[in-house]
This record gives structure tokens, sequence and C-alpha cells, in this order.
């Protein structure tokens, strides 16, 4: 009887096994349902909205700025080598939102545009973005970067650490090894690797160390916690849902990044871009849970997730500067 029961649950568990994968959207309904989306979210002025209805005001970084979901449209688009619907008015919308100082200003969202926290993400995605459209900014954004790296920069939430060497590559340029020194000083890790508890932070500290080239302090640490914290759906959802929306991209990043011949990474990678495909929406998108509802901001974190898991392909040949590609998605591997 016992051998019985053995044998029938080692076959329940077949059976569920192969339930979610004939459940697996093809890769091609995936890209078919993102192409609608950004159709349905487009705007004539070569923005884009939050989500399909035009009353939504958006979630996280989408609901924060404005200039969260063209920019996620505009470095998905060159991601799979698609024409965005209105290129040409893209640039010229977000060229219009530099000041002349050099920073790039939110008109719709929660943040406040002139604070510390506004000023380093909207510059950060405005660089991105017209990076990504092959285009250079009106005005050098340097000076703001300069001015917050002075002191301002310690009033930051832990997971800007790594807009400062983006914004500074976006631009052309090498972040100067006294602002290095500064930001590495943000980063203080435990003996799990963790910064601040958090994998959002962890993160963050990774993504600075790969955009700067250099080895990732701790990695083997972090990368035992990044997998033993994941749950059995495959989400990193460990706190209030807020708190860790991006938790699977920022997850997975580091385990790819960090552990690629780790089979236990490429194992805990792969049980994540199950769990985001349970994420995907009828209309095309994603939201940040499973029937949360599309969002720009929750549709470039999965896909970049499924870009990282090789569920998606990116354009073949590669889009130029694939590392500056918002937050990772398509970085190349360390040598």
């Amino acid at each position: 009887m016992r051998y019985v029961s053995v044998i029938g649950l080692w076959l329940a568990v077949a059976c569920s096994a192969f339930a979610d994968e004939v459940k697996r959207p093809a890769p091609q309904e995936v890209l078919d349902g993102l192409k609608a989306f950004w159709q349905k979210t487009a705007r004539p002025d070569g923005s884009y909205q939050p989500g399909i209805d035009p009353a939504y005001k958006g979630m996280s970084d989408s609901a924060a700025s404005d200039l969260a979901p063209s920019t996620y449209a505009v470095t998905l688009h060159k991601s799979l080598g698609w024409k965005l619907a209105h290129e040409a008015k893209t640039i010229e919308w977000f060229q219009s939102r530099q000041q002349a100082d050099g920073a790039f200003v939110n008109v719709g969202g929660t943040y406040d545009p002139k604070t510390t926290l506004a000023r380093t993400y909207n510059t950060t995605q405005g660089l991105v973005a017209l990076r990504a459209l092959g285009v250079k900014p009106k005005y050098d954004p340097i000076p703001v970067y300069e001015a917050i790296l002075k002191e301002d920069y310690k009033t930051l939430p832990a997971y800007c650490t790594s807009f400062f060497p983006l914004a500074y590559l976006a631009a052309g340029k090498q972040l100067p090894t006294e602002l290095d020194r500064k930001i590495r000083a943000e980063m203080p890790q435990t003996e799990d690797g963790y910064v601040h508890n958090h994998i959002a932070s962890t993160f963050h500290a990774a993504h600075f160390y790969r955009l700067m080239n250099v080895p990732t302090p701790k990695n083997d640490a972090m990368l035992k916690r990044i997998v033993r914290e994941q749950k059995p759906d495959g989400s990193w959802s460990l706190n209030p849902p807020a708190r860790d929306r991006h938790g699977c991209f920022d997850a997975v990043f580091t385990l790819r990044q960090l552990g690629t011949n780790d089979p236990d990474c490429q194992k805990s990678i792969q049980k994540a871009v199950n769990w985001v495909l349970t994420c995907r929406n009828p209309d095309g998108g994603f939201g940040h849970y499973p029937g949360s509802p599309s969002d720009a901001d929750a549709v470039y974190f999965h896909v970049g997730v499924l870009f990282m898991g090789g569920f998606l392909k990116p354009a073949d040949p590669m889009p130029a500067d694939p590392h500056l590609l918002s937050w990772g998605h398509l970085m190349p591997l360390a040598k």
C-alpha cells in the first residue's frame, strides 16, 4: 500500500507539472499581446499612458512619474526591434521634458519634480530613453548629478544607487572615482550579501557593480539567500505588496548576472518565469501580481524576467548599448 501511495503521489505531481506546462502560452502569443498593449496605450503626442484605460493612474513607477511608461515603452520596443507608434513625436516629447539646468521633469504622477528623488529618477529615465532612441539630450545633465552627489544623495532611498552609473553611461561619461566611492559607502552589506535587508536595494547594488564592470562583493552569499527566499510559486513576494512589486525582476537579474553557471540559480530563474506568466492578462499586458491590472511598469519588469529567463528573445542583431536599456534586462553577462 505504501508503494502504491508513493507511485500515486509521483503521478499527481507529474500531472500537475504537465498541466502547468500546457497552460504556458507560446512566446509568440505573449509578443502579440504585448504589441496590442502598447498600441492601445500609445498617445498621439508620442508618450504612453500607464494602462489601456485612460483613467488608470498607474502603479509604482507608472504612478510616480509619467516618464516611466514612455521610457519602458521605448526600451522594450528597442529590445524587440519594433517601431514605436510615433517615434519622432516620442523623441520630441522626451526632449520637451528637459529643463535648461539639465534635469528632466514629470508633469503627471505623484512625484514633486523639484525633489531630489524626482530629479534623480526623471533625469535617469529621460537619458535612458533618449540613448535608446539614438538622440542626445538638449542640455548637459551631468551638473544635476554632481549637485545631488555633493550631499543630497544621502537622503535618497537605497534603491537609487545604480541610477548614477546608469545615468552617466547613458550620457556618454564614466562615473568619477570620487562619486563612485561615495555611492559605494551607501551600500553596506550584511554577511549574507544583502543591502538594507531587501532584494530591491540588493539588486541595485549588483546592478551598480555590473555597470561599473567590477566584481560584486559577497556574491555567493547573496545568491544563496535569494534562492532560499524564493516562494514555492516562483515569486519573491515576501513583504507587503508595495515593497516587492519589482522583487522578481530584482532577484532574477542578480541570479543571472552573478550565478551564471549555478544550477540552483538557473532552476530558480525558470520558476520565476512560470510565475511571471501567471501575471499576464487577457489584454496582453502584465499586472504586478496575478489578477492585478495591466500596467506599463509591470509590463517592463515582467517582460524583463522573460528575456533574462530565455523565454523571449531580443532583436537580432541586438540593439545598441543593451546594458543601458532600463534596468539591465539585456545586460550581457560578465566575462
